[in-house]
This record gives structure tokens, C-alpha cells and sequence, in this order.
């Protein structure tokens, strides 16, 4: 009789013989036999783990090793590394195991000769990014280590330079800028800002340019000299899991920065850096235009954002335009902003078919969402293709509090900002909703408690729509809603609350076809208050406005 003690014993060996098959297969991956072609240690090939030693040729090997057989898994078991850049090939993986920390050099010798990359969208020649992969495939960066790029020392220079240039004083030329101008003389350089003058062009922690099908995954950052990810003309790249946190002063210690990229997706990753977070790019003026690839079908989703710029940026490279773009899920807590998109004259491009959804904001310095095309202030032109333009931008489900702005909306005079929506929001902010030079603008559902000002003030705009516009927390004496220069407005469904002095302030020569109806305005004090300069006919007035 078969008993179940038996069983038990049965089960034990069964279990542990599958434990030593899979325990010696694994050793077998990670101690790089080159019997299976597929994992190379880099201390087989002359690496030391001491934290001190270079090991850039030891990892060099490695990866010759690998791509000679048709790729391969680079692996750096635990323990500490230093090396120069690493430059892929195909079929590459870099695996950082649990307790390795591989450290860059911040020996600027180390990052020559140039390469060809792309340095705040403008297309040269630079310093080499600490990962490089040019015209390769099929790579990746994963495990559980943590990669340090010992940013302090480019940091500093830079920082040392824009003190000089703050100061007007003459900025001294080392070799490295004298090698960049030598090397991009044929570069066409950006309108809004000096190519040449005394720049020093730190490289970006990762750069891949025209490369397809990248993964970086699970891995730990800290501290790049520039930008952190940066892929740029790239096909099918996917971010998931990756820590970035970097300090909050460190100079353009952008998080992950895709530019001119199609097919990307960033998930479940956590960022806290001195710069924007998550950055949409696609090439600067003219430069960009030339090369004129737009950064398009891209998810964003699961992401938590700490310190940063913004949460989530748009621009202000997008030269060569941006479209299709997703973001959902994510959570910004202590952003400078939220939701960024802006852009200026000389950029030229599109930004179009934008969703954001699903989004909670809290302690936001100063906007949760900001539209502008005029992020630097430059002299009005005619429409041409230096004119940006954005259109078909939408914004649902957005929670946000101790917000320092609710938004804006600012296009320029020549370009208006065409068809933006905002369908149930929630804002509790300092201050209201700003827009200004735009068309086609809806608003559904949208809650915004203000301290001071309407919660809604609009300036130059066609086409608007306000449905069901509301504020917990009504002002003495201050209106729900401003208008001024506004033509084609429909403002109903809305239920000011008791304590509501003002519910519309209109005013301004150009306004016309103010239309209210189905408004519950009982509790109102003053429901429409005219400016002087507002023509007689302007605002209609529906019925079943109470």
C-alpha cells in the first residue's frame, strides 16, 4: 500500500532534483561557458570588480566575443566596476546581476574620439554617450544592478560656463570645445541658442542612433552627465521597470528622452531627476526639420514622477513633430509641472493626437498642465514652416492638489492652438485656468478650486465650450468664469454653488455669440456682469437658465 509518507519522500527528490537542474543551469549561464555561445562574464575576459580598475577593454572583448558568434548576454556578476563607454553591437544584452554596480569614468579623455550622435536635437559630432549603439539591433541593458555615471565633474563645468556667460565674461576654450567646432562645421546650427559659443556638450548616459528593437529593463540609474536615455531615430524601443533618480540640481538630468523614435513604450518606471522626466523630442529647428522624423506611437503608462521639470514634457525640440502619443496611469508628486507641451517660433512641426488620461498630480510647482507655443519669447511672423503648430490634444480623468496653477493654454498670435479638450478633471490650485489664442476648446465635467481669480479665465479664444463648470470653493466677489475677446462660446450645465458672488464676467470689442442655457444660476448674486467695452448683442442668454 502505497502510503503518504512515501509520497512526501517521493515528491522531496523529484524537487530537489529539478532544483539542481535548474541551479546548474543558471551557473552554467552566468559563469559565460563558452560552450553555449550565449553568456560571457566580463571576468573571464580581464574585468575586476574592484570599483577602481577600467575595465572598458575587458567589456570591449567581451562584446567582440559575443557578436563573433552572433551575439550574446554580457554579464557582470556582483561587485563593483569602472569603466569607460560601452558601445554595442547586435544582438547584445548587458546583464547586471543583483549587487553589481558598474560605474562610468569621468575622465573626459576616455569619451574619445567623437561619434555621431544628437545633442539637444541638432545632429553632430560629440563626445561618446557612455552606452552607444550606432546602426545595431536587437540590444539591451537588464538585470538588478545599478549603473552610476558619475555626472559631479560634467555637472560642474557646465555649470562654471553658464556662470561666465551669466557674468559676460570671456569663456575659457578648452581642447574639447575646439574639437567640436572643428568637427561640426558643416552643422547647421539651432536659431535659439549658440551652437559654438563656449558650449560643452556632456554626453547623454544612453544613446542609441537609428538602432531597432532596444530593452532596458529592471535596472537601477543614477547621476549621468546629461540627458540619461536617450534614444534617437530608433524602432520598437521598450523602458519598463527602471529606476532613475538623480539630483534634483543636477543640470539636464533628463530621465528618458526618446527623439525622432516610433513604437516606444515606458511602463512601471520610477523617476526622480534635475530636469524633465519624460521627454518627447524629435529634432530643433531647421536641423530638426531637415531631418524631419516625427517621434510618433509612443505609451506611456505606470509611472511614478517625483522631483522634475515637468511629469511628462512635450518638446521643445519637435521639429520634426510629434503624434500618436498615450500617457495614462501615472503619478506626479512634487513636479515643477505636469503635463508640459511647448514649443516656440523657429521649431516649426506638429504635435498632434495626443490622450492623457488617468493622471493624479499633487504639490506641483507651479502649472498641472501647460500648452504653450511661445515658450521663449520671440518677435511675431508671418505663418511659415519655422510656425509650430499643436492640434488634437485631449485630457481626461486628471486629479490634482496643491497645484500652484491649474493650466494653460498660450498660442501665438500667428498660429492659435487648435482642438484641446478637458473631460473630468479635478484641480485644486492657487490660481484658475488660463487660455489665450486658441480655437476649439472644450471643457466637460471640470472642477477647478481656486484661492484667488476665476477659475476659468479666457482671453482670445473661437469656439469654446463649458459644460459643467464648477468650484467647491467660491470667491467673494470673484467670478467662475472671465471671458474677454472671445467669439462662438456655449456655456451650460453648470451649478455654481451658494456663496457664488459672480458667475460671468464678459467683456472686450471683438466678443460675440456669448451663448448660455441650462445653467442653475439660483444661487448667483450677479449672474452676468458686462464690460464697457462689450457690444450690446453679445451674450445670449437661453432658456432655462434660472
Amino acid at each position: 500500500m502505497f502510503k503518504i509518507t512515501d509520497f512526501i519522500k517521493y515528491f522531496a527528490l523529484v524537487l530537489l532534483t529539478v532544483t539542481f537542474f535548474v541551479s546548474n543551469n543558471l551557473t552554467a549561464q552566468t559563469q559565460g561557458s563558452h560552450n553555449n555561445g550565449t553568456v560571457f562574464n566580463v571576468l573571464e575576459y580581464g574585468a575586476l570588480r574592484d570599483g577602481k580598475t577600467k575595465i572598458t577593454d575587458a567589456v570591449k572583448k567581451a562584446i567582440d566575443a559575443a557578436a563573433e558568434l552572433g551575439g550574446g548576454t554580457i554579464y557582470f556578476p556582483a561587485g563593483e566596476y569602472l569603466s569607460g563607454p560601452i558601445h554595442f553591437k547586435s544582438n547584445i544584452t548587458i546583464y547586471l546581476d543583483a549587487g553589481s554596480v558598474l560605474r562610468f569614468s569621468d575622465d573626459y579623455e576616455d569619451y574619445l574620439p567623437f561619434v555621431k550622435s544628437r545633442w539637444e536635437g541638432t545632429v553632430g559630432m560629440n563626445f561618446s554617450p557612455q552606452f552607444y549603439a550606432y546602426r545595431v539591433e536587437n540590444i539591451a541593458i537588464i538585470g538588478h544592478g545599478l549603473i552610476d555615471g558619475q555626472g559631479k565633474k560634467w555637472w560642474n563645468y557646465s555649470n562654471e560656463i553658464k556662470k561666465i556667460k551669466s557674468e559676460k565674461k570671456n569663456i575659457p576654450w578648452s581642447k574639447y570645445q575646439q574639437m567640436h567646432k572643428e568637427m561640426n562645421q558643416e552643422v547647421k546650427a539651432p536659431d535659439t541658442y549658440q551652437w559654438q559659443e563656449g558650449h560643452f556638450m556632456r554626453p547623454p548616459m544612453f544613446q542609441a542612433f537609428e538602432c531597432k528593437n532596444i530593452l532596458i529593463e529592471g535596472v537601477s540609474i543614477q547621476n549621468p552627465p546629461f540627458w540619461t536615455i536617450n534614444p534617437e531615430f530608433c524602432e520598437n524601443v521598450t523602458v519598463t521597470g527602471v529606476t532613475i533618480i538623480n539630483p534634483a540640481d543636477s543640470p539636464n538630468t533628463d530621465g528618458i528622452n526618446p527623439s525622432s523614435c516610433s513604437f516606444v513604450h515606458i511602463s512601471n518606471c520610477h523617476i526622480s531627476v534635475g530636469d524633465d522626466c519624460i521627454t518627447i523630442k524629435s529634432g530643433r529647428d531647421e536641423d530638426g526639420r531637415m531631418w524631419g522624423k516625427a517621434c510618433q506611437n509612443i505609451t506611456i503608462t505606470n509611472c511614478t514622477m517625483l522631483a522634475g521639470h515637468g511629469g511628462v514634457v512635450i518638446g521643445s525640440e519637435m521639429s520634426g513633430d510629434v503624434r500618436k502619443i498615450t500617457i495614462s496611469n501615472c503619478v506626479f508628486d512634487g513636479t515643477d509641472r505636469g503635463i508640459r507641451i511647448k514649443t516656440m517660433r523657429g521649431r516649426g512641426g506638429v504635435v498632434e493626437e495626443i490622450r492623457v488620461d488617468n493622471i493624479i498630480m499633487k504639490n506641483i510647482q507651479t502649472e498641472a498642465i501647460m500648452l504653450t507655443t511661445e515658450y521663449k519669447v520671440t518677435k511675431e511672423e508671418l505663418p511659415s514652416q519655422r510656425t509650430p503648430i499643436f492640434r488634437n490634444i485631449h485630457f481626461s480623468n486628471i486629479t490634482a492638489t496643491e497645484v500652484k496653477s491649474a493650466g494653460s493654454l498660450l498660442g501665438l498670435n500667428e498660429m492659435w492652438i487648435d482642438d484641446v479638450t478637458f473631460n473630468d478633471i479635478n484641480i485644486s490650485a492657487e490660481t484658475g485656468f488660463g487660455i489665450q489664442n486658441s480655437k476649439n476648446i472644450g471643457f466637460h465635467d471640470v472642477t477647478i478650486n481656486v484661492q484667488k481669480g476665476p477659475a476659468i479665465f479666457v482671453s482670445k479664444a473661437l469656439n469654446l465650450e463649458l459644460d459643467g463648470i464648477k468650484t467647491l470653493t467660491p470667491i467673494q466677489n470673484e467670478a467662475l468664469i472671465e471671458l474677454k475677446n472671445v467669439e462662438n462660446t456655449y456655456i451650460y450645465n453648470c451649478n455654481p454653488l451658494p456663496g457664488t458672488d459672480k458667475f460671468l464676467v464678459v467683456d472686450g470689442k471683438e466678443t460675440k455669440f456669448i451663448v448660455l442655457g441650462s445653467n442653475n444660476l439660483i444661487h448667483v448674486k450677479e449672474q452676468i456682469i458686462k464690460g464697457k467695452d462689450l457690444k450690446n448683442d453679445a451674450v445670449i442668454i437661453q432658456s432655462m437658465n434660472h
